[in-house]
């Protein structure tokens, strides 16, 4: 689960680690308003506007009318995601940025062309920076351990860094017995040529945000940029945090932080039924039982030439109103020309998987080609029942074979 800068923001704060004074805003009135009474009658004169999406990349992503999609100029340049607003009439300029920004969609190397609606904006106060450094923490999922990143090239896409010039990500693993040991953290603050004042606020920010890190059940932190500002203090500038899903269980809470509008409407609705589905691009269909079989999956239909329109683990409760709820989101998606269904019978098995699709399909309306895989426990029986429905199943002989079929199909309908 994603959310936006200003919550992750306001989280971190809970543990410590400093932020800027910032707030966000809804509307264009609400942006003069608060740009008014909470900066300019307190003597800041320069506030930062950030659009707030699910989306890297905002400083260099422009504004694109919703419904012209032409680009947004305003004070005579493009404007941007990230927008620093200073000299005169500041709280002017601010809300007409609201007006311009609020309600249109911002376009980045992430969004892509489609780009994501802005609905709200955080304003913060400006800061002189001497140096900016990214942070980072994640799961390693090869040792098993959380590891933090940290780089002398901040406000740049960790991506690139590691693309082009790998040596200057420094990483410490830690070890989930013991946690952050200051000899890491004092580690991580030489790597990035600090010492005097600001290496001791840099070792009391990575401890601290180590520590958000766990308490929050974090499945990504990251800080980018990092700054080092002028007058020598260490701070998060921006701010990106995910949660581990398997964990929101622990955190009712944090469901008060989603926003459904930055999520695809299909993966939405297929979170309401426990569904693990996540939209792509492609015409073919999946619909499987098993992350790891769902992965392979999409990989052997990309190599037989075709192209996977979702991942779709339905898990190990295929039952007929599981089933139906699978083909309903999938046939919600216009792409989609084709399904396939591939099944592993372990603790599902494939005769009970069988009749949960021929129910299902006697409820759902799917007027696409449908080609089935069965393997494992009862496969045989599984297939039986295909072929007994009185429905139009292909049913293949393995997954090879799946993937050839499915692949066939879309090709003779395109």
């Amino acid at each position: 689960m994603k959310i936006h800068e200003y919550q992750a923001k306001g989280l971190l704060k809970k543990f410590d680690v400093p932020v800027l004074f910032g707030k966000v805003v809804f509307s264009p009135d609400e942006a003069g308003k608060v740009a008014f009474e909470d900066f300019a009658s307190k003597g800041i004169n320069t506030i930062v506007v950030k659009a707030q999406v699910h989306a890297g990349g905002r400083g260099k992503g422009i504004i694109h009318n919703i419904e012209t999609d032409k680009q947004i100029e305003l004070f005579g340049k493009p404007l941007r995601g990230v927008n620093i607003v200073s000299g005169d009439n500041v709280p002017d300029k601010v809300y007409q940025i609201g007006m311009n920004m609020l309600g249109n969609k911002l376009v980045t190397i992430q969004t892509g062309a489609a780009g994501s609606v802005v609905r709200r904006m955080l304003l913060e106060e400006g800061v002189g920076i001497a140096k900016e450094f990214y942070a980072g923490i994640v799961l390693d999922r090869q040792s098993g351990r959380n590891v933090i990143m940290v780089s002398t090239e901040g406000g740049v896409e960790i991506e690139k860094v590691a693309e082009e010039s790998p040596e200057k990500i420094l990483k410490e693993q830690i070890n989930p017995a013991i946690g952050l040991r200051p000899f890491q953290a004092r580690s991580l603050a030489f790597g990035l040529g600090l010492n005097g004042e600001p290496f001791k606020k840099f070792l009391s920010f990575i401890t601290n945000l180590y520590s958000a890190y766990e308490a929050l059940d974090c499945s990504l932190l990251e800080i980018n940029p990092l700054v080092l500002t002028e007058d020598g203090k260490i701070i998060a500038l921006d701010a990106k945090m995910n949660f581990d899903d398997n964990a929101l269980h622990r955190h009712p809470d944090y469901l008060e932080l989603r926003d459904t509008f930055e999520e695809s409407p299909l993966e939405v609705e297929a979170s309401k039924y426990d569904l693990n589905y996540i939209k792509l691009d492609g015409n073919v269909g999946c619909m499987v039982n098993g992350a790891g079989l769902a992965m392979s999956t999409m990989d052997l239909i990309q190599l037989s030439g075709g192209n996977p329109a979702n991942f779709l683990d339905v898990g190990g409760g295929a039952n007929p109103d599981r089933i139906a709820n699978a083909f309903r989101i999938m046939m919600s998606d216009p792409n989609v020309k084709a399904v396939l269904i591939n099944i592993f019978g372990g603790i599902v098995r494939c005769d009970k998987v069988a009749d949960g699709i021929v129910q299902a399909l006697k409820t759902v309306q799917v007027n696409i080609p449908v080609i089935v895989r069965l393997d494992g426990t009862n496969a045989e029986e599984g297939a039986e029942t295909l072929k007994k429905s009185g429905l139009e199943f292909k049913v293949a002989k393995n997954f090879e074979d799946a993937a050839k079929k499915v692949t066939e199909v879309v090709a003779s309908v395109a």
